[in-house]
Protein backbone atom coordinates (compact mmCIF):
# COMPACT_ATOMS: atom_id res chain seq x y z
CA UNK A 1 0.00 0.00 0.00
CA UNK A 2 1.16 3.38 -1.12
CA UNK A 3 1.00 5.90 1.64
CA UNK A 4 0.41 9.67 0.98
CA UNK A 5 -0.95 12.47 2.64
CA UNK A 6 -4.03 12.29 1.12
CA UNK A 7 -4.20 8.94 3.08
CA UNK A 8 -4.33 10.82 5.92
CA UNK A 9 -7.31 12.93 4.86
CA UNK A 10 -8.94 9.68 4.25
CA UNK A 11 -8.08 7.80 7.52
CA UNK A 12 -7.43 9.97 10.21
CA UNK A 13 -9.68 12.27 12.23
CA UNK A 14 -9.10 15.54 11.20
CA UNK A 15 -7.64 17.30 14.11
CA UNK A 16 -4.23 17.24 13.06
CA UNK A 17 -3.05 19.05 10.01
CA UNK A 18 0.56 17.25 9.52
CA UNK A 19 2.94 18.78 6.58
CA UNK A 20 2.90 16.84 3.15
CA UNK A 21 6.59 15.55 4.41
CA UNK A 22 6.71 11.76 5.18
CA UNK A 23 9.79 10.88 6.94
CA UNK A 24 10.86 7.47 6.87
CA UNK A 25 14.33 6.86 8.27
CA UNK A 26 16.20 9.09 11.15
CA UNK A 27 19.89 8.05 12.44
CA UNK A 28 20.94 11.39 15.26
CA UNK A 29 19.99 14.53 14.17
CA UNK A 30 19.17 13.79 10.46
CA UNK A 31 16.15 12.46 8.81
CA UNK A 32 15.27 11.44 5.45
CA UNK A 33 11.62 11.61 3.69
CA UNK A 34 10.18 9.33 0.76
CA UNK A 35 11.93 10.83 -1.67
CA UNK A 36 15.19 10.52 0.06
CA UNK A 37 15.34 14.14 0.97
CA UNK A 38 17.73 14.76 3.90
CA UNK A 39 16.89 16.82 6.92
CA UNK A 40 18.18 18.59 9.95
CA UNK A 41 16.39 17.78 13.09
CA UNK A 42 16.13 20.88 15.09
CA UNK A 43 12.39 20.18 16.24
CA UNK A 44 12.97 16.75 18.34
CA UNK A 45 9.53 15.53 18.02
CA UNK A 46 8.72 18.29 20.08
CA UNK A 47 11.49 18.05 22.94
CA UNK A 48 11.10 14.37 22.89
CA UNK A 49 14.11 12.78 20.56
CA UNK A 50 16.49 14.18 23.37
CA UNK A 51 19.23 11.57 21.57
CA UNK A 52 18.42 12.32 18.39
CA UNK A 53 16.94 9.30 16.01
CA UNK A 54 18.06 5.47 16.35
CA UNK A 55 20.12 6.16 19.48
CA UNK A 56 22.48 3.00 19.59
CA UNK A 57 21.64 2.29 23.01
CA UNK A 58 18.32 3.04 22.82
CA UNK A 59 17.89 0.44 19.80
CA UNK A 60 20.02 -1.88 22.41
CA UNK A 61 17.69 -1.25 24.95
CA UNK A 62 14.64 -1.59 23.66
CA UNK A 63 15.50 -5.00 21.41
CA UNK A 64 16.87 -6.76 24.46
CA UNK A 65 13.59 -6.06 26.62
CA UNK A 66 11.35 -6.72 23.56
CA UNK A 67 13.28 -10.20 23.60
CA UNK A 68 12.37 -10.79 27.44
CA UNK A 69 9.00 -9.41 28.37
CA UNK A 70 6.43 -6.63 26.87
CA UNK A 71 3.98 -5.93 29.17
CA UNK A 72 2.77 -6.82 32.59
CA UNK A 73 -0.26 -5.64 34.59
CA UNK A 74 0.53 -3.70 37.71
CA UNK A 75 -1.03 -6.19 39.69
CA UNK A 76 2.44 -7.68 38.78
CA UNK A 77 5.91 -6.67 40.16
CA UNK A 78 8.21 -5.06 37.62
CA UNK A 79 11.93 -4.76 36.95
CA UNK A 80 12.16 -2.12 34.68
CA UNK A 81 10.16 -0.25 36.39
CA UNK A 82 12.06 -0.28 39.16
CA UNK A 83 15.07 0.29 37.96
CA UNK A 84 14.02 3.34 36.14
CA UNK A 85 12.52 4.62 39.82
CA UNK A 86 15.74 4.11 41.63
CA UNK A 87 17.11 6.28 39.19
CA UNK A 88 14.97 8.70 39.05
CA UNK A 89 14.59 9.08 42.94
CA UNK A 90 18.47 8.97 43.79
CA UNK A 91 18.73 12.01 41.18
CA UNK A 92 16.28 14.46 42.41
CA UNK A 93 14.45 15.71 45.62
CA UNK A 94 11.68 12.79 45.13
CA UNK A 95 11.10 9.81 46.91
CA UNK A 96 7.83 7.88 45.05
CA UNK A 97 7.35 7.40 41.22
CA UNK A 98 4.31 6.62 39.19
CA UNK A 99 4.61 5.65 35.63
CA UNK A 100 2.12 6.85 33.28
CA UNK A 101 2.14 6.76 28.98
CA UNK A 102 2.26 10.84 28.61
CA UNK A 103 2.76 13.96 29.72
CA UNK A 104 -1.32 14.84 29.77
CA UNK A 105 -1.44 11.41 32.32
CA UNK A 106 1.16 12.63 34.43
CA UNK A 107 -0.48 16.23 35.14
CA UNK A 108 -3.95 14.44 35.66
CA UNK A 109 -2.32 11.98 38.42
CA UNK A 110 -0.72 14.90 39.92
CA UNK A 111 -3.63 16.58 40.10
CA UNK A 112 -5.56 14.20 41.37
CA UNK A 113 -3.09 13.55 43.87
CA UNK A 114 -3.32 17.66 45.05
CA UNK A 115 -6.88 17.24 45.76
CA UNK A 116 -7.06 14.04 47.44
CA UNK A 117 -3.86 15.27 49.53
CA UNK A 118 -5.54 18.23 49.94
CA UNK A 119 -8.93 16.62 50.88
CA UNK A 120 -7.65 14.22 53.23
CA UNK A 121 -5.84 16.29 55.62
CA UNK A 122 -7.99 20.05 55.16
CA UNK A 123 -11.53 18.67 54.18
CA UNK A 124 -13.36 19.34 51.22
CA UNK A 125 -13.23 22.82 51.06
CA UNK A 126 -9.62 22.90 49.78
CA UNK A 127 -9.69 22.28 46.11
CA UNK A 128 -9.10 25.23 44.40
CA UNK A 129 -5.91 24.59 41.24
CA UNK A 130 -4.08 27.55 40.21
CA UNK A 131 -2.18 27.73 37.26
CA UNK A 132 -1.00 30.39 34.47
CA UNK A 133 -2.20 32.41 31.47
CA UNK A 134 -0.92 30.79 28.42
CA UNK A 135 0.29 27.71 30.54
CA UNK A 136 -0.47 24.13 28.99
CA UNK A 137 -0.24 20.95 31.43
CA UNK A 138 -1.71 18.69 28.63
CA UNK A 139 -4.75 17.34 26.28
CA UNK A 140 -7.13 15.06 29.45
CA UNK A 141 -10.23 17.68 30.33
CA UNK A 142 -8.77 18.21 33.27
CA UNK A 143 -4.87 19.00 32.15
CA UNK A 144 -6.54 21.15 29.11
CA UNK A 145 -8.85 22.99 31.58
CA UNK A 146 -6.02 23.94 34.74
CA UNK A 147 -4.19 24.84 30.81
CA UNK A 148 -4.02 28.73 30.45
CA UNK A 149 -5.26 28.57 27.19
CA UNK A 150 -8.53 28.66 26.27
CA UNK A 151 -8.88 27.79 23.04
CA UNK A 152 -8.26 24.42 23.86
CA UNK A 153 -10.67 23.53 26.54
CA UNK A 154 -13.34 25.35 24.78
CA UNK A 155 -16.33 23.80 23.33
CA UNK A 156 -16.65 20.59 24.89
CA UNK A 157 -19.48 21.65 27.23
CA UNK A 158 -18.76 22.26 31.67
CA UNK A 159 -15.43 22.15 32.39
CA UNK A 160 -14.26 20.83 35.58
CA UNK A 161 -14.37 23.18 38.27
CA UNK A 162 -12.56 25.47 40.75
CA UNK A 163 -9.70 26.04 38.50
CA UNK A 164 -8.52 29.42 38.29
CA UNK A 165 -5.52 31.45 36.38
CA UNK A 166 -3.05 33.78 37.36
CA UNK A 167 -0.48 36.08 35.47
CA UNK A 168 2.72 34.37 34.46
CA UNK A 169 5.98 36.14 36.02
CA UNK A 170 3.59 38.17 38.37
CA UNK A 171 3.63 37.17 41.80
CA UNK A 172 1.06 40.25 42.94
CA UNK A 173 -1.25 38.20 40.02
CA UNK A 174 -1.38 35.12 42.55
CA UNK A 175 -1.24 36.50 45.65
CA UNK A 176 -4.54 38.34 44.98
CA UNK A 177 -6.05 34.54 44.00
CA UNK A 178 -4.31 32.03 46.17
CA UNK A 179 -6.05 31.15 49.57
CA UNK A 180 -6.28 28.44 52.53
CA UNK A 181 -8.71 27.10 50.16
CA UNK A 182 -5.94 26.74 47.46
CA UNK A 183 -4.57 23.38 47.32
CA UNK A 184 -2.20 23.53 43.90
CA UNK A 185 0.04 25.79 42.33
CA UNK A 186 0.63 24.14 38.63
CA UNK A 187 3.13 25.94 36.95
CA UNK A 188 5.77 24.89 33.94
CA UNK A 189 9.69 26.54 34.69
CA UNK A 190 9.79 27.61 31.09
CA UNK A 191 6.43 27.99 29.80
CA UNK A 192 6.74 26.11 26.09
CA UNK A 193 3.56 26.37 24.35
CA UNK A 194 2.87 29.73 25.66
CA UNK A 195 6.18 30.87 23.62
CA UNK A 196 9.31 29.54 25.01
CA UNK A 197 9.30 32.23 28.21
CA UNK A 198 11.71 31.24 31.66
CA UNK A 199 10.37 31.90 35.28
CA UNK A 200 11.75 34.21 36.75
CA UNK A 201 14.28 33.45 39.80
CA UNK A 202 12.63 35.77 42.09
CA UNK A 203 9.24 35.06 41.00
CA UNK A 204 9.38 31.45 41.41
CA UNK A 205 10.94 31.49 45.03
CA UNK A 206 8.01 34.08 45.80
CA UNK A 207 5.38 31.30 44.49
CA UNK A 208 7.38 29.13 46.57
CA UNK A 209 6.74 31.32 49.69
CA UNK A 210 3.20 31.76 49.01
CA UNK A 211 2.56 27.94 48.65
CA UNK A 212 4.19 27.25 51.90
CA UNK A 213 2.37 30.04 53.70
CA UNK A 214 -1.06 28.97 52.59
CA UNK A 215 -0.30 25.24 52.60
CA UNK A 216 -0.64 24.19 49.00
CA UNK A 217 1.61 21.85 46.86
CA UNK A 218 3.76 23.38 44.20
CA UNK A 219 3.62 21.19 40.96
CA UNK A 220 6.20 22.01 38.41
CA UNK A 221 5.49 20.34 35.26
CA UNK A 222 8.24 19.31 33.25
CA UNK A 223 7.31 17.61 30.80
CA UNK A 224 8.76 19.82 28.37
CA UNK A 225 12.08 21.19 30.19
CA UNK A 226 12.87 17.75 32.36
CA UNK A 227 15.56 15.25 31.15
CA UNK A 228 18.53 17.25 30.32
CA UNK A 229 16.62 20.24 28.58
CA UNK A 230 17.64 23.31 30.32
CA UNK A 231 21.12 21.43 31.34
CA UNK A 232 20.02 20.30 34.62
CA UNK A 233 18.12 17.02 35.02
CA UNK A 234 15.13 18.89 35.86
CA UNK A 235 14.66 22.74 35.45
CA UNK A 236 14.17 23.10 39.08
CA UNK A 237 17.68 22.33 39.82
CA UNK A 238 18.74 25.58 38.63
CA UNK A 239 15.73 27.53 39.87
CA UNK A 240 16.56 27.10 43.81
CA UNK A 241 13.04 26.03 44.52
CA UNK A 242 11.90 22.13 45.16
CA UNK A 243 8.62 21.56 44.09
CA UNK A 244 6.29 18.97 46.30
CA UNK A 245 5.15 17.11 42.73
CA UNK A 246 6.98 17.24 39.57
CA UNK A 247 5.85 15.41 36.24
CA UNK A 248 8.31 14.33 33.45
CA UNK A 249 7.33 12.68 30.28
CA UNK A 250 8.26 14.00 26.43
CA UNK A 251 12.51 13.25 26.75
CA UNK A 252 11.94 11.00 29.37
CA UNK A 253 11.58 7.56 26.88
CA UNK A 254 14.06 9.35 23.67
CA UNK A 255 10.80 8.71 21.56
CA UNK A 256 8.93 5.31 23.37
CA UNK A 257 6.08 7.03 25.13
CA UNK A 258 6.20 7.34 29.09
CA UNK A 259 5.21 9.87 31.57
CA UNK A 260 6.07 10.00 35.32
CA UNK A 261 5.22 11.92 38.11
CA UNK A 262 7.48 12.22 41.22
CA UNK A 263 6.38 13.58 45.10
CA UNK A 264 7.34 12.80 48.31
CA UNK A 265 6.58 9.63 50.62
CA UNK A 266 4.46 12.08 52.57
CA UNK A 267 2.16 13.29 49.94
CA UNK A 268 2.63 9.78 47.83
CA UNK A 269 0.61 7.69 50.61
CA UNK A 270 -2.46 9.73 49.86
CA UNK A 271 -2.95 7.83 46.42
CA UNK A 272 -3.73 4.28 48.01
CA UNK A 273 -4.55 0.99 46.71
CA UNK A 274 -7.08 1.51 44.09
CA UNK A 275 -7.52 5.47 43.95
CA UNK A 276 -5.54 5.70 40.78
CA UNK A 277 -3.63 3.45 37.92
CA UNK A 278 -3.00 3.06 33.96
CA UNK A 279 -2.91 0.15 31.72
CA UNK A 280 0.56 0.53 30.17
CA UNK A 281 1.81 2.84 32.77
CA UNK A 282 4.93 1.15 33.69
CA UNK A 283 5.71 -0.91 30.71
CA UNK A 284 8.67 -2.60 30.55
CA UNK A 285 9.79 -1.46 27.08
CA UNK A 286 9.22 2.31 28.13
CA UNK A 287 11.43 1.70 31.38
CA UNK A 288 13.89 0.23 29.60
CA UNK A 289 14.46 2.57 27.14
CA UNK A 290 13.86 5.86 29.28
CA UNK A 291 16.52 4.09 31.92
CA UNK A 292 18.75 3.73 29.05
CA UNK A 293 18.34 7.78 28.18
CA UNK A 294 18.70 8.73 31.91
CA UNK A 295 21.95 6.81 31.76
CA UNK A 296 23.30 8.68 28.99
CA UNK A 297 21.59 11.88 29.84
CA UNK A 298 22.03 12.51 33.54
CA UNK A 299 26.37 12.81 33.36
CA UNK A 300 27.95 16.25 33.06
CA UNK A 301 29.38 15.79 29.89
CA UNK A 302 26.02 16.19 28.23
CA UNK A 303 24.66 18.12 30.99
CA UNK A 304 27.17 20.42 30.16
CA UNK A 305 27.21 20.41 26.40
CA UNK A 306 23.28 21.12 26.87
CA UNK A 307 24.87 24.92 27.53
CA UNK A 308 27.52 25.03 25.33
CA UNK A 309 25.42 23.98 22.58
CA UNK A 310 23.37 26.87 24.01
CA UNK A 311 25.64 29.16 23.32
CA UNK A 312 25.96 28.43 19.79
CA UNK A 313 22.24 28.79 18.64
CA UNK A 314 22.31 31.96 20.56
CA UNK A 315 25.43 32.88 18.82
CA UNK A 316 24.27 31.68 15.27
CA UNK A 317 20.62 33.12 15.76
CA UNK A 318 22.12 36.69 16.28
CA UNK A 319 24.33 36.88 14.10
CA UNK A 320 21.02 36.01 11.37
CA UNK A 321 18.95 38.62 13.12
CA UNK A 322 21.81 41.46 12.58
CA UNK A 323 21.59 40.57 9.11
CA UNK A 324 17.63 40.27 8.53
CA UNK A 325 16.11 42.02 11.72
CA UNK A 326 13.34 39.68 11.87
CA UNK A 327 13.92 38.32 15.96
CA UNK A 328 12.92 41.24 18.59
CA UNK A 329 14.49 38.68 21.57
CA UNK A 330 16.13 34.65 21.77
CA UNK A 331 14.98 33.34 24.89
CA UNK A 332 14.26 30.07 26.95
CA UNK A 333 17.53 27.91 28.23
CA UNK A 334 19.52 25.08 27.58
CA UNK A 335 18.53 23.44 24.18
CA UNK A 336 14.68 24.89 23.92
CA UNK A 337 15.10 28.18 22.54
CA UNK A 338 12.70 30.29 21.18
CA UNK A 339 13.49 33.29 18.51
CA UNK A 340 10.39 36.36 18.90
CA UNK A 341 9.50 37.55 16.01
CA UNK A 342 9.40 41.72 15.87
CA UNK A 343 6.68 43.88 15.43
CA UNK A 344 7.09 43.30 11.40
CA UNK A 345 7.28 39.88 11.48
CA UNK A 346 4.43 39.22 14.41
CA UNK A 347 2.06 36.42 13.60
CA UNK A 348 3.85 34.56 10.94
CA UNK A 349 5.96 32.31 12.35
CA UNK A 350 4.48 29.65 10.70
CA UNK A 351 5.52 31.21 7.50
CA UNK A 352 9.38 30.58 8.99
CA UNK A 353 8.61 26.59 9.78
CA UNK A 354 7.70 25.96 6.10
CA UNK A 355 10.60 27.93 4.58
CA UNK A 356 13.06 26.00 6.48
CA UNK A 357 11.24 22.69 5.68
CA UNK A 358 11.75 23.35 2.12
CA UNK A 359 15.72 23.78 2.78
CA UNK A 360 15.90 20.49 4.75
CA UNK A 361 15.59 21.68 8.31
CA UNK A 362 13.10 20.82 11.10
CA UNK A 363 11.75 23.25 13.54
CA UNK A 364 9.33 24.25 15.45
CA UNK A 365 6.70 27.25 16.60
CA UNK A 366 5.55 28.28 19.88
CA UNK A 367 2.02 30.26 19.25
CA UNK A 368 1.98 32.82 16.17
CA UNK A 369 5.19 34.78 17.02
CA UNK A 370 7.16 32.62 17.99
CA UNK A 371 10.02 30.09 16.00
CA UNK A 372 11.23 27.09 18.75
CA UNK A 373 14.18 24.86 18.66
CA UNK A 374 14.15 22.06 20.56
CA UNK A 375 16.85 19.88 18.82
CA UNK A 376 18.83 16.50 19.83
CA UNK A 377 21.09 16.89 23.54
CA UNK A 378 23.88 15.67 21.87
CA UNK A 379 23.43 17.16 18.52
CA UNK A 380 27.28 18.13 17.28
CA UNK A 381 27.76 21.21 16.64
CA UNK A 382 28.70 20.82 13.14
CA UNK A 383 25.10 19.78 12.66
CA UNK A 384 24.27 22.86 14.33
CA UNK A 385 25.95 24.79 12.22
CA UNK A 386 24.63 23.41 9.08
CA UNK A 387 21.10 23.88 10.67
CA UNK A 388 21.49 27.54 11.22
CA UNK A 389 22.54 27.53 7.91
CA UNK A 390 19.45 26.48 6.06
CA UNK A 391 17.78 28.39 9.07
CA UNK A 392 19.14 31.26 7.71
CA UNK A 393 17.84 30.90 3.95
CA UNK A 394 14.72 30.18 5.35
CA UNK A 395 14.60 33.60 7.28
CA UNK A 396 15.80 35.06 3.43
CA UNK A 397 13.24 33.32 1.70
CA UNK A 398 10.12 34.75 4.23
CA UNK A 399 11.70 38.27 3.95
CA UNK A 400 12.22 38.66 0.27
CA UNK A 401 8.58 37.09 -0.14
Amino acid sequence: MQVTRELFDDVMVPNYAPSKVIPVKGEGSRVWDQEGKEFIDFAGGIAVNCLGHCHPALVQALTEQGSKLWHLSNVMTNEPALRLAKKLTDATFAEKVYFANSGGEANEAALKLARRWAIDNYGDHKTQIISFKKSFHGRTFFTVTVGGQAAYSDGFGPKPGDVVHAEFNDLASLEKLISDNTCAVMIEPLQGEGGIVPADHDFMQGVRTLCDKHKALLIFDEVQTGIGRTGNLYAYQGLDVIPDILTSAKALGGGFPIGAMLTTTDIAKHLKVGTHGSTYGGNPLACAVAEAAVDIINTPETLKGVLEKEQLFIAGLDAINDKYQVFCEIRGKGLLLGAVLNQTYQGRSREFLNASAEHGLMSLVAGIDVVRFAPSLIISEQEIKQGLQRFEKAVAQVVSA
